[in-house]
């Protein structure tokens, strides 16, 4: 059973933040490859980390609150 948490709105920022970083980091490596831009191109990568990285913190989250006890 899903109960609602006053952190609602912090998990929605996190899930936002990392689709739009994914989306923003693929946008970033893809152009940064495609015209030899080192500088935009780990720009790029750190985004999709970043945006992986707050997906899985979000999944680990509620998989822990939905774990039996």
């Amino acid at each position: 059973m899903v109960t609602q948490t006053s952190d609602g709105r912090l998990f929605l920022l996190k899930k936002l933040g990392g689709l739009i970083s994914i989306i923003v980091g693929c946008l970033l490596t893809a152009v940064g490859v495609t015209f030899e831009s080192t500088d935009t191109t780990v720009i790029g990568v750190l985004l999709l980390l970043l945006g992986a990285v707050l997906l899985v913190l979000k999944i680990m989250r509620r998989n822990q609150q939905s774990s039996p006890g």
